[in-house]
Order: structure tokens, then C-alpha cells, then sequence
């Protein structure tokens, strides 16, 4: 966790600033002022003014003395888009006082000549791509009061000498890949406020010695590897504001009881994803400024102290995943305080041992409450129709408790609801037409109850809605076609329930639809034909239904199918085979029912395990693999001329019919042009604003193909520069007309909107709306990596490409460590854990300084409690999992499997597919057998000249190409349980590169 950037600006405003003055300059300032800008590139003009027509006092960015007016005293250079390297010049400005260049995109080292400055007082260097360690010669600044280095690829340990810059005021090193402990030295920096060393990989205990800051204000030390206690001394800082210790692995301990008392100024509170167990301290509330209390993910139990009500500033309560308790009126006490937290916006109780019956005194909480979840407890009763009042709720979570009786009335009073997760209960009684008042959900999720009746028509007002799941019940009644009407939903789960009736053709108006699943019914009639229209569809699965008629050739369109699941029907007829073109088809089962003929003969009829065939006593033919009977000529023949006559005569109706409504649909749509309703998107932040289609495409010159970067799957990357912002951006364009891209874009735009990392590409805005054709357009707006994907690199003659130059073992080590960092984040330190899913070299996009950032969440999944995927996983072949084969659950382990594959290619040089890769030799027995004594047989022959110039350690460097495909093939273990987690690897990482990388084994090339 970050501390808040407004406090770090209060703080620096507190500093003296010189100005300038035009008087004539010291000739050995302005030489370092131009071998400064000599060492980075100006891609903005931003040193236009640097030159010999002024005075250097007047450049840009330049503050000289007033004193001495031929001094520089301070260079303040920030978001300048600034690249290259700091120059050691600077370290001959004597005078200087203050540099400051950081939210630019410098790399290399920190000059260690800056050291020497003794009348520095801030270094401010923040958000650029710095690498190597943090220069001990720091600490002969006696002088300096900020220190901000956050945001870049520092490593190494922060310097043991630190503690000797006793007048610091800030030490701001959050953000990088800094490894070691906290030096104990730092207790001797009193005048210390701000601490700040998040986001590192710094490990041990904390020292007790930080205890003795006693004017410190922000001590974050979140997303660490922390382990051992914490000392009683941290939690008597009276001046502490902010309080981060979340996402660590500190010991199993409990709160002193006075927790609160010495922290009087105490605002946030994070102590998630621990080891603390034991009661919630009442004395918490003793720190009556508290805003933010994150508990969760631990081991608390006990009850929720009542205290709590008296923090009136309180917002977010987080105490999910423990083992709280309540089972009585009294035990729920807290409720009842909590209602005098006017500002409370988000409760999270979720994942507890909560039991009984929760208050209605829930109904007289804060009228702010936006997030409620008490889902995957032992709640019971009729839950308190007080509720209502919160007008404001836009996420409820009550799944996996014991609820039983109706679905209440006042569900349909929450207008704002985005989501709602009731599943898991034993609701009985039919769904309230009132549900339909809810306009703006996006999520409705009532599977796993007793619930009866009718779909209500009133689904159809909700025109939000992506995802709707009411499976394992018993519904009655037919499915209502407004329900398809639904202009955003993407997954309609309705199996084993009672419905009967007829699918309604109205299904093919879901053109946004990706997951049907109505199995297990008592459907009956036709597949509609206008399925066809849906091309996104990804699942259908009508299992177990009383279907009559013939599979649909229009079946033949969804390209984007994976699985089709037609069995125990009484299906007739011939088997499309269309359906053998599906390339992405990997499952059928049609079995148990009436079709004849021959089977189709190519697509996935050629794989023997993924189709079901059984109980057609009539099919014949297909693959060998199948084991049908064959075909009899007379038979096919009879069969081909009844198809052929009754072809002929449905094709004659057909086409009258046909004819006569395009007349009348020509018209009726001149005449009313329908508008393409949108999905809604998610808010990205206020640095870019909402974009149009007339915006990007203005921005890329109409999409030219001058400006494109690349083509995938889904849709095309074009370079943009859009009006009224200073940097290039990366400009997403989904392929509407191509299967899956709809289902990509809104994976990406679900999965991205709640992901901050250095090692993601950065999503800076989305655009869904109609292009000037009037078709769906939709678009991703993504900050620009210049030097392109890790697979132009790793395969610089394919494809016509070029890459500026080879890389490096230590900068292909350095590539590995920030992958191993972003899944890490993605599988432990995100708000909901994620799964990529598509983890491949040409998603991983390079910045100026060969910065690792994965990119294309458009496969992603969500694994927590709430959103767990059991479908097939797409991905892309040589970097899927082997459990995959088989159709299995998304878990965090398939993307380690990917990370090893792409491990093992940066090291070899060689694809997963690559042509010598055959007859069981696969990427990982290549290297397997290769370990531990044939390396340089193996390897990339550009490392491998690079480890023949290595004459005094060569056998150091083979050592570390060991050591690193040893990782790579335990993350590529059969066994998933075998493999290694993201937050492992990543340690093990940087371990091999702090024991092997030296300046003369592992210099830096490009």
C-alpha cells in the first residue's frame, strides 16, 4: 500500500525553493547541466529552452541561487517524459539542493556521484525504470530530508549506512525489487516521518528499532516477505497516521489488549493477509481517527467488539476470512454501535463463523453503505427487511449460509444494486417480479437454493446484466424471451430446474451470449435455428432435455464454440458437418439420441476423447479412433436423396419467405435505426477522459495502417496520439466480427479495472460504443511500450521482425523477475485474485528500459470464493497446462506452468513448437535431459557467446543458468501440486540473481 501522494507534497511544500536569476552563469554548472541532457532523450521538447541563447538560470527546470546567482540550486524536471540515464555530471553542481525528475522514464543506475553533494536536501527520482542498488554515498549527504525513490527497479539491499541521515524527513523506497532486512540503523533517523518500503521483497523481522521513530507519520511496510513478530514498540507510535503491514508473513501473534491506546492519531489500519490471531482488541477503537481497519485473511477470532461504533470517521471494515464468531443477540451487538459510522461505506464479514440471526438494527446503518458481504457463514432466519433503507448498497453478498423461506420484496428496493450473490441457501417460494426493479445489476447469482415458480419476465428489465446463474432448482414454466433480450448478457445458467417449454427463438437477439447452460429441464421442441446468430457462444449445454428435431446447420457459424453438450434428447436427423470446421470445438457429446448417417470426419470427430457418441444407433463411419460401424452404400445413398428432396422443399418456402422479410425488415430498419446497446464500463481513473470512436480515430489517422503495431487474435494494436495528452498511447481495437472478441473485452476491462502493478501494462481507458457504420466498436486504451513484445526479442528473424539488439542473461533474468512479480501480485496481492490464463512471450510488452509488463487479460478469471471458473480454458498451445486437456478448473498453477514454458524459451531460444519438438520430445525432457552437465548444449547461442567472453567465471554463469532452469522445470511439473507458487518463484528468482549477477559475468548490454 501506497501512502497518499497529497501527504508527500504537504511535506515537501515545507522546503525552501530557490529561484532564478538571469545574471551570467559558472561556466562548470552549465557544462553539467549539458552533460545531463547529452544522457537522456527529449522525446517532448521539455529542454527545448536548454541551449545558448539564454541563460542556463532561465532553462526550464533550473532554479539558481539568489546568494549566488551563478549557482544552480535545484533542477526540477518532474513528468517531463524524460528517457535515457541521470548523467554523474549532476554530481558537479555544488550548490545543488534539490533534484527532483521523477513520473519520467529514466533507467540505468543512480549516479553515485550525487553523494557528494553536501548541501542536498531532497532527491526526489520516483516512477522511472532505475535499476541497480541504491549508492551507500548517500549517507555523506548529511544534509538531505527527502529521499524518494519509488517506482523504479531497485535492488539489492537498502544501504546498511542509512541510518546516518539523521535530518531525513522522507525515505520513500516502496515499489522496487529490494531484497535483505530493514537495517537497524534506521531507528537512528528521529526526525523521520514517512517510511516507506512496500512492494519490495525485503524479508526477516521487522526490527524493534522502529519503534524509536517517534515523529513518524506513514509507516508502510506492506507486500513484503516479513516474517517472525512484531515488536510491542510498533504499536506505541503516537504520531502514526498510516499502518501498513498487510500481504507479509509474520508470525502468529496476538494484539496486545491497549493496541489502540498509543495510537491516537491512527487513520489506516492494515494488518491483511497475516498470521495474527487471537480477539479483535476492543482498545481498537481507543484510536478514535480511524478510516480504514483491514484485518482480513487472518486467524482473529472471537466477536466483533462493540467498541467499534465509536469510531465516527470509520469507512472500510474489512475483517473477512477469519474465524469471528456471533450466535446470539449479544455477540451481534456490534451492529447496533456501527450504526453511529455516518461515513461507513464498505462492511466485508464475509468467510467468518457469523451464525444466527443478524439484527435489524443492519437496516439503520450508514446511508453511504455501498459494499455489504456476509456471504460463506452460518447465517440463518429471514435476514432483516431493514435492509431496504440502504439505498446507496451496490454489492450484497449473502451466499453459502442457511436462509431459508422466500426471496424477500425488498431485494427489488435496492435500485443501485450491482451485484448480488444469494446462492448457496435454501431460499424457497418463486423470485419477485419486484427483482426487475433492479436495473443497474450486473451479476445475479441465485444457484444452489429451493426456489420455485416462474422466470419473471421482469429479468428483461435489467439491461445491465452479464451474468445470470439460477441453476439447481426448481423453476417451472418456460423460460421467458425477454430474458435473451438482455442487451449485455454474456452467461445464462439455468440447468437442473423444471423448466419446460420451448426455447425461445428470441434466444439468437443475445448476440453478446457466451455461456448457454440450460441442461437438466424438461425443455422440449426445436433448437432454434437463430442460434446461429449468437457467434460468441463459448458453451451450450441443453443435456438432458426432451429436444426434438435436428441440430441446426446455423450451429455451423459459432466459431468461438469449445464445448456442445446435445446428449439425452430425442434429436434426430444427420450430424452438420459444419460442426467439424469449429476449430476451437474440443468437446461434444451428442449421446442418447436418434441421429443417423455418417459422423463428420474432421475437427474434433477426429479425437476419439472428446466426443461422445453413444446410444445413435444409427450413426455410422467417421474416424478409426471412433470405433463406429461402417457406412453401407445403399444406406448413404437413401439417406442422401430423402435429405436432398426435403432440402428442396424447405428451401423453396424458405426462400419466399425469406424474400418477403427483407423487404419488410429493409424498411422498418431505414426507417428506425436501432442504436447497439453497450456494456457498462468500468472507471479507469481520471487521467485520460471518456473517449469516442471519432477520438481514436482521429488519434490513428483513421486507423492506419502506418500506426499499427500489431494484429492478435481478437482485434488489432494500433500506436495512437490522442488530442490533449503528451505521450503515445496503445489503442486496442476488438475485431467484433471475430469469435470471442466480445467475451475478451469484457474480461479485460473486468479483470483490469481493480490492478495496479509496475509489471502490468497500464489500462488507462475504454471505449465501447457504434463506429461511423453504425456497427459495435470497442476499444481498450493502454500505455505505449516502444520496444514491443519479449517475442520479438527471443525470435528476432520471424516474421520480418527486428529487435534493437540481444538480450542480455541478466537482462532476461531481470524480465523473468518482473513476470515472477506481476503473477505474483495477481495470485496473492490483488484485490480478487486473478488467473491470466494466456501467459505467452508476445503478451509480455517492453518498455524503454526492457521493463517486463504483461498485457491481454482478454482470457482471465477471477479464482476467489465468489467467481470460481470449472470450464474449458482456452489458451495457446506449447504454454497450457496439461491439466487443461481434460476441460479443468482454472487455478493459479496453470499460469506457473506457462512461466516455466517461457522460462525454459528465453533461456534455449527455442519455441514450445518448435519443430524439433516432436515424438514425445517436448520443450521440458529437452532441458531435462540436459541437467546438470550439458548447459551450453542447450542453451541460446547468443548466450552462449556471451558466456564464452566471460573467460574468468564462466562455470559462475553456467551455475546460474542451472540454477534457473531448475525453476523453470519445477513450475513445469505434470503434478500440479508439484509446482511451485508465483510468490516462491519470485523469491527464488531474485535470490539467483543477488548470488550470481556481477558486473563482470552479468553486464547489462542494450
Amino acid at each position: 500500500m501506497k501512502f497518499p501522494t497529497s501527504f508527500l507534497l504537504h511535506i515537501l511544500l515545507l522546503l525552501p525553493h530557490a529561484t532564478c536569476s538571469p545574471l551570467h552563469g559558472n561556466e562548470a554548472d552549465r557544462m553539467a547541466l549539458l552533460g545531463f541532457k547529452l544522457s537522456c532523450s527529449d522525446p517532448h521538447g521539455s529542454l527545448a529552452s536548454w541551449n545558448a541563447s539564454s541563460h542556463y538560470c532561465l532553462w526550464k527546470g533550473v532554479s539558481c541561487s539568489r546568494k549566488h546567482p551563478q549557482r544552480v540550486t535545484q533542477l526540477d524536471l518532474t513528468d517531463q517524459g524524460l528517457t535515457g540515464y541521470i548523467s554523474p555530471s549532476l554530481g558537479n553542481l555544488t550548490h545543488l539542493r534539490a533534484v527532483r525528475l521523477s513520473n519520467n522514464s529514466f533507467s540505468g543506475e543512480i549516479p553515485a556521484s550525487l553523494g557528494h553533494l553536501r548541501r542536498l536536501q531532497e532527491i526526489s527520482i520516483s516512477n522511472n525504470s532505475l535499476q541497480g542498488w541504491i549508492p551507500g554515498e548517500f549517507a555523506n549527504c548529511s544534509n538531505l530530508q527527502i529521499l524518494s525513490l519509488s517506482s523504479n527497479r531497485l535492488k539489492g539491499r537498502v544501504p546498511q549506512n542509512i541510518g546516518s541521515l539523521l535530518k531525513l524527513v522522507i525515505l520513500n523506497l516502496s515499489a522496487n525489487n529490494l531484497t535483505g532486512s530493514i537495517p537497524r540503523s534506521v531507528g537512528n533517523m528521529t526526525a523521520l516521518r514517512v517510511l516507506s518500503l512496500s512492494e519490495n521483497n525485503l524479508q526477516g523481522s521487522i526490527p524493534e528499532e522502529l519503534g524509536l521513530l517517534l515523529q513518524v507519520s506513514y509507516l508502510g511496510l506492506g507486500a513484503n516477505l516479513f516474517s517472525g513478530s512484531v515488536s510491542q514498540t510498533m504499536f506505541n507510535l503516537s504520531s502514526v497516521i498510516y499502518l501498513g503491514l498487510e500481504l507479509n508473513h509474520l508470525n502468529k501473534a496476538v494484539l496486545p489488549s491497549d493496541f489502540g491506546n498509543n495510537l491516537p492519531n491512527l487513520q489506516h489500519l492494515g494488518l491483511d493477509s497475516n498470521n495474527f490471531e487471537g480477539p479483535v482488541p476492543a482498545s481498537i477503537a481507543n484510536a478514535s481517527k480511524l478510516i480504514d481497519v483491514g484485518l482480513s485473511r487472518n486467524y482473529f477470532s472471537g466477536i466483533v467488539p462493540s467498541s467499534l461504533g465509536s469510531l465516527h470517521d470509520l469507512t472500510f471494515l474489512n475483517l473477512e476470512s477469519n474465524s469471528i464468531e456471533a450466535s446470539d443477540r449479544e455477540s451481534w451487538e456490534f451492529i447496533d454501535t456501527l450504526t453511529n459510522c455516518s461515513k461507513l461505506q464498505a462492511i466485508a464479514l464475509d468467510m467468518n463463523n457469523l451464525g444466527g440471526y443478524v439484527p435489524s438494527s443492519i437496516g439503520n446503518l450508514s446511508s453511504e453503505l455501498q459494499i455489504l458481504y456476509l456471504g460463506t457463514n452460518q447465517l440463518s432466519g429471514v435476514f432483516p427487511s431493514s435492509i431496504a433503507k440502504l439505498q446507496n448498497l451496490i454489492a450484497l453478498s449473502l451466499e453459502n449460509n442457511q436462509y431459508i423461506g422466500s426471496i424477500p420484496e425488498w431485494i427489488g428496493e435496492l435500485g443501485n444494486l450491482q451485484v448480488l450473490y444469494l446462492e448457496g441457501n435454501s431460499f424457497t417460494g418463486s423470485i419477485p417480479f419486484s427483482i426487475g426493479n433492479l436495473s443497474q445489476l450486473l451479476h445475479l447469482y441465485l444457484q444452489d437454493n429451493k426456489i420455485e415458480g416462474l422466470l419473471p419476465a421482469s429479468l428483461g428489465n435489467m439491461k445491465n446484466l452479464l451474468r445470470l446463474n439460477i441453476t439447481n432448482n426448481s423453476l417451472q414454466g418456460s423460460i421467458p424471451a425477454e430474458v435473451f433480450s438482455l442487451p449485455s448478457l454474456i452467461s445464462c445458467q439455468l440447468s437442473v430446474n423444471k423448466l419446460d417449454g420451448m426455447l425461445p427463438p428470441e434466444v439468437g437477439n443475445a448476440k453478446q451470449l457466451m455461456e448457454l447452460e440450460l441442461s437438466s429441464n424438461k425443455l422440449s421442441g426445436e433448437i432454434p435455428h437463430t442460434l446461429g446468430n449468437c457467434h460468441g457462444l463459448e458453451i451450450i449445454d441443453l443435456a438432458q432435455n426432451s429436444l426434438v428435431g435436428e441440430i441446426s446447420v446455423s450451429l455451423g457459424n459459432l466459431g468461438s464454440l469449445e464445448r456442445l453438450n446435445l446428449s439425452h434428447n430425442n434429436l434426430s436427423g444427420t450430424i452438420p458437418k459444419s460442426l467439424g470446421g469449429l476449430k476451437l470445438l474440443n468437446q461434444i457429446d451428442i449421446s442418447y439420441n436418434h441421429f443417423v448417417g455418417e459422423v463428420p470426419t474432421k475437427g474434433v470427430f477426429l479425437n476419439a476423447s472428446a466426443v461422445l457418441l453413444n446410444g445413435n444407433s444409427g450413426l455410422c463411419g467417421g474416424s478409426a479412433e471412433l470405433h463406429m460401424p461402417a457406412c453401407s452404400a445403399q444406406s448413404s445413398d437413401s439417406l442422401k436423396r430423402s435429405q436432398s428432396l426435403r432440402t428442396k422443399v424447405i428451401a423453396g418456402i424458405a426462400i419466399t419467405v425469406i424474400a418477403l422479410l427483407v423487404i419488410i425488415l429493409t424498411l422498418l430498419y431505414k426507417k428506425n435505426k436501432p442504436k447497439q446497446a453497450s456494456v457498462i464500463l468500468p472507471s479507469f481513473g481520471a487521467k485520460f477522459p471518456t473517449v469516442t470512436y471519432k477520438d481514436l480515430a482521429e488519434a490513428t489517422d483513421g486507423f492506419s495502417s502506418s500506426n499499427l503495431i500489431g494484429r492478435g487474435r481478437y482485434g488489432s494494436v494500433y500506436k495512437a496520439n490522442l488530442h490533449g495528452q503528451s505521450n503515445l498511447v496503445a489503442v486496442k481495437v476488438f475485431d467484433m466480427g471475430t469469435r470471442g472478441a466480445n467475451r475478451s473485452f469484457i474480461a479485460e476491462c473486468e479483470a483490469l479495472r481493480s490492478l495496479r502493478h509496475r509489471n502490468l501494462v497500464p489500462i488507462l481507458t475504454a471505449c465501447s460504443s457504434i463506429d461511423s457504420g453504425g456497427n459495435d466498436f470497442k476499444a481498450l486504451v493502454y500505455e505505449f511500450m516502444p520496444n514491443g513484445s519479449l517475442d520479438s526479442f527471443l525470435h528476432p528473424n520471424e516474421g520480418g521482425t527486428h529487435s534493437p539488439c540481444f538480450l542480455t542473461l541478466a537482462q532476461r533474468l531481470s524480465i523473468a523477475l518482473d513476470i515472477a512479480n506481476a503473477l505474483e501480485y495477481l495470485h496473492f496481492g490483488s484485490q480478487r485474485p486473478i488467473v491470466h490464463s494466456d501467459l505467452k512471450p508476445s503478451n509480455i510488452l517492453l518498455g524503454n528500459d526492457i521493463t517486463a509488463h504483461i498485457s491481454d487479460f482478454g482470457l482471465a478469471r477471477f479464482f476467489d470464493s465468489v467467481s470460481t471458473s470449472t470450464y474449458g480454458v482456452k489458451g495457446t498451445i506449447g504454454y497450457i497446462a496439461p491439466e487443461y486437456a481434460a476441460g479443468g478448473q482454472v487455478v493459479a498453477s496453470g499460469d506457473v506452468y506457462a512461466f516455466g514454458i517461457i522460462l525454459l524459451e528465453m533461456l534455449t531460444g527455442r519455441r514450445p513448437t518448435d519443430d524439433m519438438f516432436k515424438d514425445g520430445v517436448t520443450i521440458v525432457s529437452f532441458v531435462e535431459a540436459s541437467i546438470p552437465d550439458h548447459i551450453p548444449e542447450i542453451v541460446d547461442a547468443q548466450l552462449l557467446e556471451e558466456i564464452d567472453d566471460y573467460n574468468e567465471s564462466p562455470a559462475k554463469v553456467v551455475e546460474c543458468l542451472r540454477s534457473v532452469l531448475k525453476i523453470g522445470l519445477s513450475c513445469t511439473c505434470q503434478s500440479l501440486n508439484e509446482r511451485m507458487s508465483m510468490r516462491e518463484v519470485a523469491a527464488k528468482l531474485q535470490a539467483i540473481i543477488e548470488t550470481y549477477e556481477t558486473e563482470e559475468a552479468l553486464e547489462v548490454a542494450c
